[in-house]
């Protein structure tokens, strides 16, 4: 895949909904000719397919497990077979739990290790698979603020995504170490209205809502497909102000923010509104799949959500910003050898 040049054939995972959902379309916008749709909701991807369509893109629908690796690996041969090579591969999959940690059973907190972590690990393994032998292409990690700085009631999912920084982390290391052309970038996100805060399994007592300030999942869409594009050698990417302040608040004081947390963790992330104890959840099974439904990009919080992020167009301008700055320094320089000739 080219500098600054859509990718021919992209995969991405949670491909029916949020982030994965508004990432599809943006890919289709981008001009990518075709597209592997990978999650377990049939409705979601029917329609995800639907949307990539009517653009006049291919669109390879796929049910997948992303926790059960043979389904992965399943799923990109196909892809290969139909689409053609993998030039990018997207892991957004994943599923969380909002409870206290004492509330969790093991086996819910091992299915959303499995889901959100080793999907990820997943995903990743059969996308090199491919790309290694051909010495190219790109694989964008979907991650978080809260791979840095987890926050309570979310210990299952923060702590996956702990752990994708840290696999990432190796893996590139090895792929230096073979000075392979695969590019490996993660791109750690802000709070995002998507479905995932009305189907997530919640044993809370108010309806689960994302920290504020809250961005539409296009924003995130508009950062993955921005790296895919031009994934260079950046080892992360912070989209939103608030993802850039948590994790150096995070660097510089993590007591501080740990004490803040308990006092505010538990409010912040609750509506007033009373959670109704009978809702399913996706944790085992998809929910359009349940209700027979397509949730879309976005979740319930659109009244209170940014479309735009000022930082985001920093990632995108970053060379323009540089060069700005270069230039402006020279200018500096140049005025004070001025001043001392004069």
């Amino acid at each position: 895949m080219h500098r600054n040049r859509p990718p021919a054939v992209a995969v991405v995972t949670g491909a029916s909904a949020g982030v994965g959902r508004a990432t599809v379309r943006e890919l289709a916008r981008a001009g990518t000719s075709r597209i592997a749709l990978l999650a377990r909701g049939r409705a979601g991807l029917d329609a995800a397919a639907a949307e990539v369509r009517a653009t006049g893109a291919e669109a390879l629908a796929i049910e997948t497990d992303m926790a059960d690796y043979q389904q992965v690996e399943a799923a990109a041969a196909r892809v290969t077979a139909e689409l053609g090579p993998i030039d990018l591969w997207v892991n957004n999959a994943f599923t969380s739990v909002f409870a206290p940690f004492e509330e969790i059973e093991p086996a819910e907190f091992r299915r959303v290790t499995e889901v959100t972590y080793l999907g990820f690990v997943h995903g990743t393994r059969v996308a090199l698979d491919r790309m290694l032998p051909r010495d190219e292409g790109t694989i964008v990690q979907v991650g978080s603020a809260l791979a840095y700085r987890s926050i309570p009631l979310q210990s299952a999912y923060c702590g996956a995504k702990h752990a994708i920084v840290g696999f990432t982390h190796a893996l590139r290391c090895e792929l230096a170490h073979q000075r392979s052309r695969v590019r490996v970038t993660v791109v750690q996100l802000p709070a995002l209205n998507t479905p995932q805060f009305d189907w997530v399994l919640s044993r809370l007592s108010r309806r689960p809502q994302p920290v504020p300030p809250i961005y539409q999942p296009e924003v995130a869409a508009r950062a993955i497909v921005h790296v895919a594009k031009r994934p260079g050698r950046r080892r992360e990417h912070w989209i939103g102000g608030s993802t850039v302040a948590t994790i150096l608040a995070n660097r510089m004081a993590p007591g501080l923010l740990d004490r803040y947390l308990a006092r505010t963790g538990y409010d912040s992330q609750q509506t007033p509104e009373a959670t109704d104890p009978h809702r399913p959840s996706n944790l085992w099974q998809p929910r359009d799949d349940a209700a027979g439904d397509d949730h879309g990009a976005h979740g319930s919080f659109d009244g209170c959500s940014h479309r735009r992020s000022p930082q985001l167009w920093a990632v995108e301008h970053r060379r323009l910003l540089t060069a700005s700055a270069g230039a402006v320094g020279l200018g500096a320089v140049a005025a004070r050898l001025l001043r001392r000739r004069s």
